[in-house]
């Protein structure tokens, strides 16, 4: 087997975490001596042991001489656990071989110059595109301190999220729906509007096998939201924040005593700042949203430069109308020289469906 094939398993491993882990990036590890994998491992989750010390720990044999391939730059500070520099040089490895660079300020380079320091051989940029894809939100996080946004929605081929009666179940096949439910297990929070809420009255949970439910993120501006909506009857279950500029009901108490926790922002143009909100968030660790709100919230979202990466689920079916919703609507732009451009898009098919993700060239962080 190549250095490929190892980074391949312990990005394999690495996905285990997905979920759990954050704001933490997921990191795999895996363990090769005389060619034989003899100890593997990765990161569970936030606050517990790091990829390597868990590949350490299910060791099956003395590590001397051993090779340890690892999908993001060994940790050489100490923060919820001990550097992993430190243990990598404990059990004599020779040889490190690393997919991503870490750009954590408390890393960066200095975990491969003290292993180099301590005569281990270390091989960098395996499997690279590969390894910093798997840990794009990281990566956006640790550098802005800016939650990463993704912006996802279902369409129809003529781009309709909705048919002109408002019906918006279902676009796309259970198989895509079940697959698009890993967007909420990867990304700490999940945003809708406070139209998404009064429409359709959503839990907004992950419905995944064993998994964690995102905090939930209603922009409510001026805080309608009713207190009994699934939202607000299970908020003290679902960590949930209603994010607002006023307080038109005078709800905010009741809602508090509900376990809904407010965030006041100043008003954008009468709404809720977006902004502002995200720099609140990410001070606050939560590093990504999935946005699954209505078209008017995918507008001002996009305007207000928060996007990262937009999700496109598109079913092979027309639906027609000119009053049936597309998956953005605002204002919109005067010209397309105006338009927000994506780049780096790939395509997948999921049974019949086809999936578009591409990231937004101009985001709010990385100005």
């Amino acid at each position: 087997m190549t250095d490929k094939d190892y980074m391949q398993r312990a990005l394999i491993l690495a996905k285990k975490g997905m979920g759990f882990v954050n704001p933490n990036p997921m990191v795999g590890a895996v363990i090769v001596k005389d060619g034989r994998m003899i100890g593997e491992g990765y990161h569970q989750r936030y606050g517990e042991l790091h990829a390597e010390r868990n590949a350490f720990a299910n060791c099956t044999e003395d590590c001397t001489g051993a090779v340890l391939y690892v999908t993001l730059e060994p940790c050489c500070h100490h923060g919820k656990t001990p550097p992993c520099t430190e243990a990598i040089i404990e059990h004599h490895i020779s040889r490190v071989v690393i997919g991503s660079s870490d750009p954590n300020p408390l890393v960066a380079g200095k975990g491969v110059q003290i292993l180099r320091e301590h005569g281990i051989e270390v091989v960098e940029g395996v499997m690279k595109k590969e390894c910093d894809e798997l840990n794009e939100i990281f990566m956006h996080y640790i550098t802005t301190k800016l939650p990463f946004v993704t912006m996802k929605y279902a369409m129809t081929t003529d781009g309709k999220i909705a048919a002109y009666t408002g019906d918006s179940k279902w676009i796309t096949s259970e198989e895509t729906r079940i697959y698009a439910q890993r967007d909420r297990l990867r990304h700490s929070a999940i945003m809708a509007g406070i139209g998404t809420v009064l429409a359709d009255d959503p839990m907004l949970t992950c419905r995944l096998e064993n998994a964690r439910n995102p905090i939930r993120i209603i922009c409510d501006s001026g805080l309608k939201i009713p207190l009994d909506s699934h939202i607000v009857q299970t908020a003290k279950e679902i960590p949930t924040i209603i994010a607002a500029c006023r307080d038109d009901s005078g709800s905010a108490k009741e809602l508090e005593k509900h376990g809904c926790r407010i965030i006041m922002t100043k008003p954008d143009n009468g709404h809720t700042d977006l902004r502002e909100l995200t720099e609140i968030l990410g001070s606050e660790k939560i590093d990504s949203i999935l946005l699954e709100g209505g078209a008017a919230l995918n507008w001002s979202a996009l305007k207000s430069g928060i996007v990262s990466k937009v999700k496109t689920y598109i079913a092979p079916k027309i639906f027609g109308g000119a009053a049936a919703k597309s998956p953005v609507s605002g204002t919109g732009v005067a010209s397309p020289d105006d338009a927000f451009m994506l780049k780096d898009s790939t395509v997948k098919q999921i049974g019949n469906d086809i999936l578009i993700e591409s990231r937004v060239a101009d985001v709010y962080g990385n100005r």
